[in-house]
C-alpha cells in the first residue's frame, strides 16, 4: 500500500527517497540513505533491516542490484517484500516479491528506481519513472514531481495518508554536522503529497540562499510595503519610521521567523522574505 522512488544526482552527489502510503508515518519505516553510499526504500510487508543492511552492503562496494540479491537470498519472507535501491555510482535496482498484493511492481532506470504495491494501476509507477527522467531541478524537486505524478496517475488503491522525502548529502545537515540534507514528513493528512510539497517549499524559504535577482533595495514601494506590514504585525508602532527604526524592526522580524540565512546588508531585502512578510 505504498509507492516510492529512490534517486541519485551525479552533479551534487545527493541521494534520496520520496514516498507516499495509506499508512501512518511512512517516513519512519520506508526511507533509508547514507551520503556517499546509497538510498533504500523498503516496503510492502516491509523488512526494516533492508535499510541498514542494504546500506552496509553498498558501503562495502556492492551495487544496488547485488545488495538486493543478497538481502532477498537470506530472507524467507522475500515473496512479500518490495525494495528499491540506488548506489552512489547511480546504479539502481528494484525488486517486487511474487506475493505482493496487486497491482505491484517497479521500474529501474538511469539513477532511479520507482516501485509500488496495492496500486490502482501500473501507470502509477510508469508516471513516476517518466516524470523523473524528464524533469529538471534539484533531486528533491524531481522526486517530489515524480511522486505527485504517481498519485495523479492512480496512486495507492487504498488512498492517501502519509508522505515523506529524505535526501542525504555530505555535510548537508544543519551546521554541516551530518548528512541529513532534507528530512521532511507528513504523518497523517488527507492530501499528504501536496502538504509535503508545501512544507518543502517552506524548507527552501528558510534554508535556501538568496538569489542575486531577488536582492531588493529598500526604497519606494518596497519600503512602503515593509513599513505597512511590519506595522500590521506589531513590529512597528507607526507605519512611517526612519531608517534605523525600520532596520531594527525588520531585523527583529527576520530573526523571529528564522530567516537568518536570507538576512542581507542594511538597506536590502530578499524578495522571498518580503513576499512572506506581505502574505503572513
Amino acid at each position: 500500500m505504498t509507492f516510492s522512488i529512490v534517486g541519485f544526482d551525479p552533479k551534487t552527489g545527493e541521494l534520496g527517497i520520496a514516498v507516499q502510503s495509506k499508512f501512518i508515518g511512512v517516513g519512519s519505516v520506508v526511507p533509508w540513505a547514507k551520503a556517499g553510499v546509497g538510498a533504500v526504500a523498503t516496503q510492502a510487508l516491509a523488512n526494516p533491516a533492508y535499510g541498514p543492511d542494504g546500506l552496509e552492503l553498498m558501503e562495502e562496494g556492492k551495487t544496488a542490484q547485488e545488495a538486493i540479491d543478497i538481502l532477498i537470498s537470506k530472507d524467507e519472507g522475500r515473496s512479500e517484500r518490495q525494495v528499491g535501491m540506488v548506489d552512489a555510482n547511480g546504479n539502481a535496482a528494484t525488486y517486487t516479491g511474487e506475493d505482493c498484493l496487486y497491482w505491484a511492481g517497479g521500474r529501474a532506470g538511469k539513477h532511479y528506481a520507482a516501485q509500488g504495491n496495492i496500486l490502482v494501476n501500473e501507470q502509477t509507477v510508469e508516471a513516476m519513472a517518466e516524470t523523473f527522467e524528464k524533469s529538471n531541478g534539484s533531486l528533491a524537486e524531481r522526486l517530489l514531481q515524480a511522486l505527485d505524478a504517481g498519485q495523479a496517475a492512480g496512486g495507492d488503491k487504498r488512498g492517501m495518508q502519509s508522505a515523506a522525502i529524505y535526501i542525504v548529502k555530505e555535510k548537508g545537515g544543519y551546521a554541516e554536522a551530518n548528512d541529513r540534507f532534507i528530512d521532511l514528513r507528513v504523518d497523517d493528512h488527507p492530501d499528504p503529497i501536496k502538504e509535503l510539497i508545501r512544507i518543502y517549499n517552506l524548507h527552501q524559504l528558510y534554508f535556501g540562499t538568496t538569489k542575486e535577482e531577488n536582492i531588493l533595495t529598500i526604497d519606494g514601494e518596497v519600503r512602503h510595503n515593509i513599513e505597512k506590514h511590519l506595522h500590521r504585525l506589531g513590529f512597528l508602532e507607526n507605519s512611517s519610521v526612519d531608517n534605523e527604526q525600520l532596520h531594527k524592526a525588520l531585523t527583529s522580524f527576520i530573526h523571529i521567523e528564522n530567516f537568518e540565512e536570507r538576512e542581507l546588508e542594511k538597506g536590502k531585502i530578499d524578495k522571498e522574505v518580503l513576499d512572506f512578510l506581505i502574505n503572513k
